[in-house]
């Protein structure tokens, strides 16, 4: 069965800017209210995002934290709760996208990769579950944002796939323990945007999308349909929706 979203409590992490703020939108669009977490956006993008989100005729509130950590994760669901008081949706979105092979990548490297991927997704599941159980009835949505790396080797973003492998576990294990009353799902994306701090012409841009079968690159839109159409269908949980215009099949 299909729920309306009218009137429930979303928070997306890593939602100031780019597919996590397309996610935002979307569910906005559906009648969610919206918690837009955020970590280093600069004002003016959280600003915009929030009177875009606010333009839908929904409620919209930013938290800034740091999501890799126990104490950044209670400042996030404090904000939900004293801003909505309840939340019927989390969809685990914020990501550290590191470029470097295996052996490049440090310590240091790592662990913020590990935190903001894996760890903090971690935490918020808790902490969206213990809020989810106080609603009457009992209950909610979780959708975790993977990526090539959760199904396939990444050398060049070793770090980040890894972590990214982790997170599909993760979903999958939560889905197998979390019902009858809360689902869990995730969304891989393949090439919807061109990579944040790398520099890649349109022509590089287009190539990437000629490499997949349906000869194209899709749109943070695409992925934020497909997490409304999750969070939406009741009867869905340890799914994995593959939104890459088949680049799994290459």
């Amino acid at each position: 069965m299909q729920v309306g979203l009218t009137d429930q409590v979303a928070l997306v992490t890593g939602s100031a800017h780019r597919v996590g703020r397309a996610i935002a939108i979307e569910l906005a669009r559906h009648g969610a209210h919206i918690m837009v977490h955020y970590s280093s956006s600069p004002p003016e993008t959280v600003r915009d995002t929030l009177q875009e989100i606010k333009s839908m005729g929904v409620d919209a509130f930013a938290v800034q934290s740091d999501v890799g950590t126990q104490e950044g994760v209670t400042a996030i669901f404090t904000a939900v709760r004293e801003h909505f008081g309840r939340l019927n949706i989390l969809v685990n979105s914020a990501s550290n996208f590191q470029k470097r092979q295996l052996l490049e990548v440090t310590l240091e490297d790592w662990q913020n990769t590990m935190n903001t991927n894996l760890t903090g997704p971690f935490l918020c599941t808790q902490a969206a579950v213990a809020m989810m159980r106080e609603n009457d009835p009992s209950g909610g949505v979780i959708v975790n944002i993977c990526d090539k790396g959760s199904v396939d080797p990444w050398p060049e973003y070793a770090a980040h796939g890894i972590s990214k492998a982790g997170l599909l576990a993760l979903t999958k294990v939560s889905a197998a323990s979390l019902g009858p009353d809360i689902r869990v799902n995730a969304v891989i994306p393949g090439p919807v945007m061109r990579p944040s701090g790398r520099y890649m012409t349109d022509e590089q841009w287009e190539a990437v999308g000629q490499k997949v079968p349906l000869k194209r690159n899709g749109t943070a839109e695409d992925v934020a349909r497909a997490v409304s159409y999750l969070a939406r269908e009741d009867y869905i949980t340890g799914a994995v929706l593959q939104v890459n215009g088949g680049e799994h099949l290459i």
